[in-house]
This record gives C-alpha cells, structure tokens and sequence, in this order.
C-alpha cells in the first residue's frame, strides 16, 4: 500500500538514481570536489556510494539537496 507524498520531490526517485544521475552530470572528480566524502573522492562508484549514503542519513541528505538543486537549476 503506498502513499501518495506530491509535496516531497524525491518521490518515486531511488537512492541509486539520485547518485546515478550526480555522477553523470558533474562526475567523479568534481562530484568529490563539491561534497568531500570519500565514497566520492577514494575509488569511487556507485555501489560504495549507495552503502556510505544508507549508513549515513546526514550525508545523504546533503547529495539528495545537491540533487535536488540540480535539477532545478541545471547546473
């Protein structure tokens, strides 16, 4: 039984397509220059990612707002 949310903009939008979608529009190296995280800067990929940003709700937040901005700006 889902639930409708239309005021939360992430709706529908998994983890992996939020990091899937960063990394195709900035990549690795400028990914890890905006947000400093290790899953982003040391070896980096999608997998290591997704394990960091589900362990770590602050810092998941803070690639769903770069996200998030993103989209809204393009840039």
């Amino acid at each position: 039984m889902s639930q409708e949310q239309p005021k939360n903009p992430l709706h529908g939008i998994t983890l992996e397509m939020v990091v899937t979608a960063l990394y195709d529009h900035y990549g690795w190296d400028r990914l890890g220059e905006i947000i400093d995280y290790a899953c982003f800067t040391n070896n980096p990929s999608i997998k290591s990612s997704l394990t960091f940003l589900r362990r770590n709700p602050w810092a998941r937040e803070r690639v769903e707002k770069l996200y998030l901005s993103m989209k809204k700006t393009g840039r």
